[in-house]
Order: structure tokens, then sequence, then C-alpha cells
């Protein structure tokens, strides 16, 4: 944990790779030492079809699913951690959303399968 899920629209690529918008989240969810770096995982979905209205074709939203337990003044200083991060990607004219999404510890279900 935390699993952070990256949804941006396909016209950022033009100017900022992909992995730099991860690398940024990643940093972002480091920088707030609530998590140690090796169990942070960031994955990227691009959006080429969707509607805003006015003129902004550009957004970054960011979901950090997290196990149940931090309180609320964890949970903000995560999300502007992360957003602080994306901002100084220098993004123009980007509409830029973190939101942290808690994850029942008691229903969560993680298993590895390895193959020998």
């Amino acid at each position: 944990m935390p699993h952070c899920i990256v949804e941006y629209s396909a016209k950022i690529i033009e100017s900022l790779p992909v992995e730099q918008l991860m690398h940024a989240v990643y940093k972002g969810v480091n920088q707030s030492e609530l998590f140690t770096a090796a169990n942070i995982k960031v994955r990227a979905c691009v959006y080429n079809d969707f509607y805003l209205p006015g003129a902004e074709q550009v957004f970054v939203h960011v979901n950090l699913k997290i196990l149940s337990g931090r309180d609320l003044s964890q949970r903000k200083n995560l999300t502007d951690s992360v957003s602080n991060q994306l901002e100084r990607l220098g993004i123009e004219d980007a509409v830029i959303t973190v939101e942290v999404t808690k994850i029942e510890k008691e229903s969560y279900v993680k298993k590895i399968t390895l193959t020998v």
C-alpha cells in the first residue's frame, strides 16, 4: 500500500513523458513519510475519450488507495504532498485533482502467486 492510480488525458504526453508524471506521484507519496518506499505502487491510465466542459483539455486525477487507519490530517498531508509534486511539473492549462480512498482492512485481500 498505497495503490496510486494516475488517470490523465492523452494530450499531456505531448509535453511530458508519463514516467515523469508517475515519478512525481511516487515522490509525493514517499515524501509524506506515511509509507515505506518499497510499498508504493503507481499505475497510470491514459484517457483519449472524455468530456470536460469549457476549454480545458488536459487533466490529471490521482486516486490514492490506502488501508483504513490514517487520520484526516495524515490523509490531507498525503494529498497535499502529491499535489505539490504534480504542480512542480509545470503542466499548463490543466485540471489537477488528488483524492484518497480508504480500503477496509477487514475486506481487503492480497494474494501473490509465484511460479518456481
